[in-house]
Parts: structure tokens; C-alpha cells; sequence
């Protein structure tokens, strides 16, 4: 162990903390996984969230060809074809193929656009919480521009202006959805610089960007991945509703465009609203779950009361 190392980890015992270790160390220790996985409602999430993941991946081999085809009679209710399951809609699509392929248009934007806003709100956020000064106030008057307009009428106004495409979409719910990573992060980094072990780096010459990356970055990540599962279903949402409005890719099928084919005749045949509704519920609420649950195993504190519980019990 090198020097800087015994001194950055004196320096933490002394201040009575446990960060997470800079170097070797995944924020995910196998305490956590278990933590994690001991969460009746994170498992749960965990698993749906697993199934829906299987069934977009394997949408090909599931309901192959062109999910946008007229492939039967119109509006067949469920169960009363064989060959169509699910039934079909006002088209004669078939709504299981309609399900499936729409769960990868979702996941997709989802992640995409959670990574995209992940990336761009944190090295903001990084940048104004490690710097502080000028360039602090700086960069957070450039994100209350972006929070002061509610970010559905931003993406609204962004897609409108554009070609509907699912790039388009994805582009435009990053670009809303990086500001609270940005203030989240900054809030992160702003808290973390003044800790004893980032001092200590500090005073033995370590530079900025290692100790943005080995020091500061690690103990922030634990948020930052909590927060990214609760925008994975933001996102989701989001693109729901672009494609029920009409605004999303055409040439594409997704829940919320079933959805919106579907509301002219949803007192008559409700199960084309339904089931793609459904879906986006469990999605989301899947994801919510996942996120409650990392947030419970993540946090010191919350881990030393639920530990603390099952040891009374």
C-alpha cells in the first residue's frame, strides 16, 4: 500500500467514516447485493423488471415480422383466435406483437436517454461541486434556466421542432432530464471535497482529476445509481406520452402509441388500452421498487436501522 493510501485511510478512521474505497472496491460489495436482494419489493421489482427485459430482447423470435403488419381481423378480443392471443386492434395488428416490440422501443429510450442525461448532468454537476467560486455560480444559473421550464412542455416544444424520430426523443428527454443530475451530483461533490480524505489527497499532491475520479466519484455513485432507476421510468413515461400525443417516431410501435390508437374505442374494446397500460405500470413501478430497494441497501444509515430491526426481532 502506498503511502498516500495509509495516510487517505488513517485520515478516514479518525474522522469516524466509512466511504467507499477509492481504489479496488465496487461501490456493489456483496453486503449490499445482500441487502439488496433481501428487499421483498426490491426482489420483486428485481424479477418483473427481469421478465420484461427478457421478453423485449426475445421479441423477434416472439412475434416475428412487422409488428406495424395487418395480420387479422379487426378488434378480436383475447382469447377468442388461437393464433392471436392478445386479440388485435382497430388495424388488425396484433397487440402481442404490438407489446413486445414496444418494450424494446421503452427500454431503449429509457436507458439510453438516462445514460445520456447521466453523463452530461454529472461532469456538469461534477465540475461546479469540485471547482466551487465563480464557476460554481456560473453553472448553476445555466441549470435553473433549464428547471425553471417544467421539462415535459420543454420536450414537448424540443420534439415538435424536430423529425419525429426515437433518436429525437431520446436527444430531447436527456437534455430535460440532465439538470437534476447536475444539482444532484454538485450537491455530492460539494459535500464530499471538504472530508478528511480528500484533504488528505489534496496535501500530498494528488491531482484534481484523480481525486475527482478515485476519491469523490465513488462515494458519489451510490445517489447517483439510486436516482438513475427513478429516471429510467421517467423516461419511460415520457416517452409514453410523446407517442400517445403523436409526437413519437410513427414508423415505430409503442405502449403509449397503442395507447393512443386505442382511445377512440376504449369504452368498447377497454383491453387495447389496458394491456399496454399495464405495462408501462409495471415497468415503472418495477423500476421504483428496484430504486426504493438500492436506496435502502446504498445508505449507511438506513442498512444500520434495518439491521438493527431484524436484530430486535
Amino acid at each position: 500500500m502506498s503511502g498516500f493510501d495509509i495516510e487517505s485511510s488513517t485520515a478516514r478512521m479518525a474522522a469516524g467514516e466509512a466511504p467507499w474505497s477509492s481504489i479496488g472496491n465496487p461501490v456493489i460489495t456483496r453486503s449490499v447485493l445482500r441487502d439488496f436482494l433481501s428487499n421483498p419489493g426490491a426482489t420483486a421489482g428485481l424479477m418483473t423488471l427481469g421478465i420484461i427485459v427478457l421478453l423485449a430482447l426475445l421479441a423477434p423470435w416472439l412475434a416475428p415480422g412487422d409488428p406495424q403488419s395487418i395480420v387479422g381481423p379487426e378488434r378480436l378480443w383475447p382469447g377468442t383466435n388461437p393464433d392471436f392471443l392478445l386479440g388485435t386492434d382497430s388495424l388488425g395488428r396484433s397487440v402481442w406483437a404490438g407489446l413486445v416490440h414496444g418494450a424494446r422501443i421503452s427500454l431503449l429510450v429509457g436507458i439510453t436517454a438516462t445514460f445520456l442525461g447521466l453523463v452530461f448532468g454529472g461532469l456538469v454537476g461534477a465540475v461546479a461541486g469540485y471547482c466551487g467560486g465563480w464557476i460554481d455560480d456560473l453553472i448553476v444559473r445555466f441549470i435553473e434556466i433549464f428547471q425553471t421550464i417544467p421539462s415535459f412542455v420543454l420536450l414537448v416544444v424540443l420534439v415538435a421542432f424536430a423529425t419525429p424520430t426515437i433518436g429525437t426523443v431520446i436527444a430531447g428527454i436527456a437534455l430535460v432530464s440532465w439538470a437534476m443530475i447536475a444539482r444532484l451530483t454538485r450537491a455530492e461533490f460539494r459535500s464530499i471535497r471538504e472530508k478528511d480524505f480528500v484533504m488528505a489527497a489534496r496535501a500530498s499532491g494528488i491531482s484534481a482529476p484523480r481525486i475527482i475520479l478515485q476519491e469523490i466519484l465513488p462515494n458519489a455513485l451510490p445517489s447517483l445509481i439510486v436516482v438513475s432507476s427513478i429516471m429510467v421510468a421517467s423516461a419511460i413515461l415520457m416517452e409514453s406520452a410523446l407517442s400517445f400525443m403523436g409526437l413519437s417516431d410513427p414508423n415505430t410501435v409503442t405502449w403509449g402509441s397503442m395507447i393512443g390508437a386505442s382511445r377512440e374505442v376504449i369504452r368498447s374494446h377497454w383491453y387495447l388500452t389496458l394491456m399496454p397500460g399495464g405495462c408501462i405500470v409495471l415497468t415503472v413501478l418495477a423500476l421504483n421498487l428496484i430504486g426504493d430497494g438500492l436506496n435502502d441497501a446504498l445508505n449507511p444509515r438506513i442498512r444500520r436501522k434495518i439491521r438493527s430491526r431484524k436484530g430486535v426481532e
